[in-house]
């Protein structure tokens, strides 16, 4: 995922949903879809349809961990035959890795570990009726067509039953003005698994967004001592999925 830096055309159904007011588009993900804001405070998701995963299932997970967290609000959503969007009101903050944070790397990692806990503590495993056990993501993985290694097929004894983020870059955590995390976002895999899963990636981030020698910082600020056999493992899954 990237921050367009050139000049991005905007989508008709994109100007359809902004209703008349400026957007600017700050996000563009691997799969081609775009992220706009707009100039009264909302953000336009829009992009082509995948099989990973959908506009739709982030829809029903935002509304879902909203009752417990801070995640973005749903204002609209839907999907054609080749693209699908969908709007959601602008939470005040910004992302971990917007200028301000890289140059802060410190700060934005202390507050993506926080608020990594601060996730899988706050949402209730038997309540939610998502999943991302590593079955899950291997069966997503092979319906796409990728090959999964047989080495990844048996993961370590899970150590905490958590609902995932899934997608726990340093990106999807928003930060605010006092640099603690305010809101998670991009929630469109969400689902049980264990919590190694998420560290697993979280800190692996921040190499790709900080560079190196912060990812015993996340962990530290998560709250844990690093468990190396797991992080091999779930980074190898998260790579090979």
């Amino acid at each position: 995922m990237t921050i367009p830096l050139e000049d991005v055309v905007v989508p008709g159904r994109v100007q359809t949903l902004a209703r008349g007011v400026s957007v600017t588009p700050v996000w563009r993900n691997e799969y081609g879809g775009l992220t706009f804001r707009t100039d009264d405070a909302r953000y336009i998701k829009f992009g082509p349809r995948n099989a990973e995963s959908s506009l739709a299932d982030e829809t029903e997970r935002l509304e879902w961990a909203g009752r417990y967290v801070r995640v973005p609000h749903v204002l609209e959503t839907g999907f054609d035959d080749a693209d699908e969007w969908l709007v959601t009101r602008a939470i005040p903050g910004e992302s971990a890795v917007a200028p301000r944070w890289v140059a802060e790397p410190a700060t934005a990692v202390r507050a993506v570990g926080e608020a990594l806990r601060a996730l899988h503590d706050a949402l209730p495993v038997a309540e939610c009726p998502f999943d991302w056990s590593v079955a899950s993501r291997i069966a997503n993985a092979e319906g796409r067509g990728i090959r999964v290694p047989d080495a990844l097929r048996e993961p370590p004894p899970i150590d905490r039953l958590v609902v995932c983020h899934a997608d726990a870059c340093c990106p999807n955590t928003l930060i605010g003005e006092d640099g603690r995390w305010l809101a998670h976002v991009d929630l469109s895999q969400l689902g049980t698994g264990d919590r190694w899963g998420d560290i697993a990636v979280a800190s692996m981030s921040t190499e790709w967004n900080y560079g190196p020698g912060w990812e015993d910082a996340l962990i530290e600020a998560y709250g844990v001592d690093p468990d190396l056999p797991r992080l091999s493992y779930y980074r190898e899954l998260w790579n090979a999925t």
